[in-house]
């Protein structure tokens, strides 16, 4: 939870606020831009619901990390 609000540039008390749905369209923009860079696609309502998933599950470790040693 600390390495998705420092990319998504948030305190961590917003991304808690965020899981339980308290959360505004600017801060959870952020947070989508975030997971999405970290290798996260959401999937749209298709018959089964929305969901997520990962691009490829390599490809999302190497950019978290690259991410990670980017941060101070």
């Amino acid at each position: 939870m600390d390495d998705l609000a420092r990319i998504a540039d948030v305190h961590r008390n917003t991304v808690l606020r965020a899981e339980k749905g308290e959360a505004s369209g600017p801060t959870l923009a952020a947070i989508r831009l975030a997971l999405e860079g970290a290798g996260v696609q959401f999937i749209p309502r298709n018959g089964g619901g929305e969901g997520v998933r990962l691009k490829e599950a390599t490809e999302a470790v190497a950019i978290l990390s690259r991410k990670r040693k980017d941060q101070p």
